[in-house]
């Protein structure tokens, strides 16, 4: 008898990933425009349009390309092979987003714990210390920059503890979901996935109230020399992810108000969730690296 192989769903050709791609080169040009328009003061605001552009492109790319997955899914033409490879699509994508913030968590290393070092002479670095910043003192956080601006530094206690006691909570009510979906119970699925996208939410909001506070109460800015960079660009990459995250579950939370999802079949969810546990871990450890140490 000849074997019965399982058959394979090869989707058509997508409109999704160039559409994606442009709206991720215009959120990069319109953002780096914006951060020039700001420090030159520039009234016309032609690069937050094409950042708000660039937005614009991604939630119709996201919304698309999650409605042409859903429709695949629902109409039965996925198999449990397609379902093996996206789990390892999904575990590879998560383990390159943990070396993407590895690099970003590497320069900072570099620069506390090398960088800061030889800047200050130690060793056999005193020459270095003469030559390039003859009044450098040796700290961390750096609080001046080699043209004199001060800045003042993020401290852990306040909005940054309440990011982090905010986000775990997120990670158990988002295991409460799941394991309410696991056991067919829609209403703690509903109720526990609601709680998450409000607490994503919120951590959201008082992270734009944190750069705020930096921005106008402590002079952090992007020109307060490293200290300044590397603080806005981990937190400021973690922020997007976490909006990202919320996204997702909000979608999720649309397709379980729709009846979507068994429990021997809801990889999207589980994959969200698996998305929104990396979101959190990232956070902790950028609030014992940046905040507290």
């Amino acid at each position: 008898m000849a074997q019965q192989h399982e058959k394979y769903y090869v989707p058509a050709s997508s409109p999704w990933p160039i559409v994606g791609a442009i709206g991720l080169g215009l959120i990069a040009f319109g953002a780096g425009h914006t951060v020039i328009d700001m420090k030159n003061e520039a009234t016309d605001g032609w690069g937050t349009n094409v950042l708000l552009g660039g937005v614009a492109v991604m939630i119709v790319m996201l919304f698309g390309w999650f409605r042409d997955q859903i429709n695949e899914s629902m109409s039965g033409l996925y198999s449990n092979q397609l379902g093996h490879s996206y789990r390892q699509g999904m575990s590879w994508f998560i383990f390159s987003e943990i070396m993407f913030f590895a690099a970003f968590f590497g320069a900072l290393f570099y620069a506390r714990v090398i960088a800061v070092e030889w800047l200050g002479g130690a060793g056999n670095n005193a020459m270095t210390n003469e030559v390039l910043w003859p009044a450098f003192e040796a700290h961390w956080p750096l609080t001046e920059t080699p043209g004199g601006t001060k800045s003042g530094e993020m401290g852990w206690f306040g909005l940054p503890l309440y990011n982090t006691i905010i986000l775990i909570v997120s990670s158990f009510t988002c295991h409460f979901a799941h394991v309410g979906l696991e056991k067919n119970n829609r209403k703690q699925l509903t109720l526990w996935l609601g709680i998450t996208i409000v607490l994503g939410c919120i951590f959201l909001y008082l992270q734009g109230a944190e750069y705020v506070h930096a921005y106008q109460d402590l002079g952090l800015t992007l020109d307060s020399g490293v200290y300044g960079n590397t603080f806005y660009m981990l937190t400021g990459f973690h922020g997007l992810h976490v909006t990202l995250g919320t996204l997702m579950l909000i979608i999720m939370f649309l397709r379980v108000i729709k009846g979507h999802f068994t429990p021997d079949n809801h990889f999207a969810f589980q994959a969200t969730s698996w998305y929104w546990h990396f979101v959190d871990v990232v956070w902790v450890c950028l609030f014992i690296f940046v905040y507290i140490l």
